[in-house]
């Protein structure tokens, strides 16, 4: 069953600047965790969901490339230059088998040490509808997810079973989420992270 799944998301027309994405719905943690070993390293770009049952599959477009790797990039930069200690995992995949929830953020951060879940989790949102990612979070316990979403950062805090919007992140509270969307704008990421690091600097 999970290899029919691949199958038919694989055989979906590519999009230069639209995701491909498809919602599965009745699967079993077994399929799930199937799906994930034939997927492998075989499809590094290809997003893998699972919330109770429903399992999202997304191959992310160029454009959402760009801006994951943007952040990323500019967010190093940023804990290079103040020196906080940080932990880059990417788009490893979490999940707890007891809470039915599975997820692959776009990138992920542990702050000060290194830890089982990430610290903050990021998507690219440039699709809607799909799986609730703070529904997945919560039941992984991530602390913190940012969104980027029509070009500017959404902020959401873990409180108990919720999640709440912030203003600025709790673990980074001195970053200035509109001056970081503002790089990640730019078109060329060199001159983004050289322009980001003076700013940075410019600001002591």
């Amino acid at each position: 069953m999970h290899l029919e799944l691949l199958e038919r998301f694989l055989n979906q027309p590519d999009s230069e600047d639209t995701a491909q994405c498809h919602i599965f719905t009745d699967i079993s943690w077994q399929q799930y965790e199937a799906l994930l070993e034939d997927i492998g390293d075989d499809f590094p770009g290809l997003h893998v969901t699972y919330l109770e049952g429903t399992l999202e599959l997304m191959s992310p477009s160029r454009r959402h490339e760009s801006n994951k790797s943007a952040i990323g990039s500019l967010l190093e930069a940023y804990f290079q230059e103040n020196q906080i200690r940080y932990y880059p995992l990417g788009s490893t995949t979490f999940r707890k088998k007891a809470k039915s929830r599975g997820a692959e953020p776009d990138e992920c951060y542990c702050i000060g040490t290194e830890k089982e879940f990430p610290d903050i989790a990021i998507e690219v949102v440039k699709t809607s509808g799909g799986i609730n990612k703070l529904e997945v979070y919560q039941g992984l316990e991530v602390p913190e997810v940012w969104f980027w979403r029509n070009n500017k950062f959404s902020v959401y805090c873990l409180r108990g079973n919720h999640y709440e919007q912030m203003i600025r992140s709790e673990f980074l509270p001195n970053l200035d989420l509109e001056l970081l969307a503002s790089f990640v704008l730019n078109p060329e990421p060199l001159d983004a992270v050289l322009q980001f690091r003076e700013a940075i600097r410019a600001s002591y």
